[in-house]
């Protein structure tokens, strides 16, 4: 899923819905849709960014529906972003008035928005279930030991594999990364590459790299990536390039299911949405895994995106705005499956949840979440596009021949700039 009436204008909104009922415009907030019902003493308003996946407007509109047949007094404004690429800076701008959003969505969790106080701690919501959650997710979402947001869905990125490619060749699935740069080595012939993890060859690469040695990108308030393990693990790039057995420049990059349902590589770093292609595809041929260890003693990967609902702070109605996240994203179960794997495919990121989807009980699909379960690693809440861009810049230089240590350190140093303005 891969993340206001002055606001509609604002945002450039492709349709309001107010308790699920599409309306144009109103004059009164309180019975906009103009139907004669009685009137919700509070109407919250979500915001969501478009998802590419059909059915997703809908079913905010019809989970706005239920809630307020359940709660008459609330009624729920869903507004529907029709420009992504503008959404968070958008809400960024509400944010910092009076008039922002009741409750909305983030792919990426901002640190700052924490900081700032612009965000409702939810600690109090979880109650119970929060043992249940994915704990990278909780550690994700927290700052000064405060929870806020609830995670919607678990995006998880793996290495899928055809299992008959590695059968023919001898090869049990890599265990480390010795083993996984031997693999796609032998793997790759004239017609088929070995590994694919992005057209540029890098992709999530050199995080995964760096996590799998032990390192972490950034360890409290000290850039930590030039570590002796980052330095060590990163080197391996160069040795993938080297050997020729990466598949680089394909025509759908590495988050597209088409290398490996079109046989132009034989493991391929992708997303559990993009499951149902590469089954349809492959069959029973599909295997997936962690990317390895880089080495005894170090740790299998997999990477946990996702959006998660947040609370403005400064909604009028904050009680009942964490009362609907609450409903919605913690209690009912049944639209957390419904949400995740009936438009695109993902993971409830409670545990009991996803042992409810029937689609996530087999094959590759229980094998990734079971991988997420156990491996699942998140960039930091503190890691900015900034630094992730200077990161894969030294990995690029890395990978043309460049001394691992010198540019590590180079990018690191612009890295710890940038995150001690951003820690004041």
């Amino acid at each position: 899923m891969n993340a206001h009436p002055t606001r509609r204008g604002f945002l450039g909104m492709s349709m309001l819905f107010v308790a699920g009922t599409a309306v144009a415009c109103s004059t009164d907030p309180q019975n906009p849709a103009g139907s004669g019902k009685k009137a919700a003493k509070v109407t919250l308003t979500q915001w969501y960014h478009q998802y590419g996946e059909a059915g997703t407007q809908e079913a905010a509109k019809r989970y706005a529906e239920q809630y307020t047949k359940e709660n008459p007094d609330v009624a729920v404004r869903v507004v529907w972003a029709s420009d992504t690429t503008t959404y968070e800076t958008k809400l960024s701008a509400a944010l910092l008035g009076d008039d922002g959003p009741d409750i909305f969505e983030l792919g990426d969790f901002r640190y700052d928005m924490a900081k700032k106080g612009q965000l409702a701690p939810l600690d109090d919501i979880y109650g119970a279930a929060k043992s249940g959650f994915n704990q990278t997710d909780l550690a994700y979402l927290t700052v000064d030991n405060k929870l806020y947001g609830v995670k919607m869905i678990d995006d998880v990125m793996a290495l899928y594999y055809r299992k008959s490619v590695l059968s023919k060749a001898g090869l049990e699935p890599p265990k480390t990364f010795d083993e996984l740069a031997a693999a796609a080595k032998k793997l790759t012939t004239k017609k088929m590459k070995g590994l694919f993890i992005g057209n540029d060859g890098i992709g999530d690469a050199a995080s995964l790299l760096i996590w799998s040695n032990g390192g972490e990108l950034i360890e409290g308030d000290k850039v930590a990536f030039a570590s002796a393990a980052g330095v060590e693990a990163i080197g391996g790039l160069r040795r993938l390039h080297q050997d020729k057995s990466l598949l680089i420049g394909f025509t759908t990059d590495w988050y597209d299911p088409g290398a490996i349902t079109q046989n132009a590589t034989a493991m391929h770093w992708c997303g559990l949405w993009a499951l149902p292609a590469m089954k349809q595809a492959l069959g029973d041929d599909l295997g997936v895994m962690p990317w390895p260890a880089f080495k005894a003693g170090g740790r299998p990967v997999a990477r946990l995106g996702g959006w998660s609902q947040l609370v403005n702070a400064k909604s009028k109605q904050l009680d009942e705005a964490k009362k609907f996240v609450q409903w919605l994203w913690i209690q009912k179960a049944d639209l957390q499956i419904d949400w995740s794997v009936k438009y695109g495919f993902h993971v409830p990121p409670q545990s009991s949840v996803a042992a409810q989807a029937e689609p996530l009980k087999e094959g590759a699909a229980k094998d990734t979440v079971s991988i997420a379960q156990q491996y699942s690693k998140t960039f930091p809440i503190t890691w900015s596009q900034a630094m992730a861009a200077g990161l894969g810049a030294a990995a690029i230089k890395i990978r043309d021949g460049a001394d691992p240590k010198q540019e590590l350190e180079t990018a690191a140093a612009k890295a710890q700039d940038a995150l001690t303005k951003a820690l004041g």
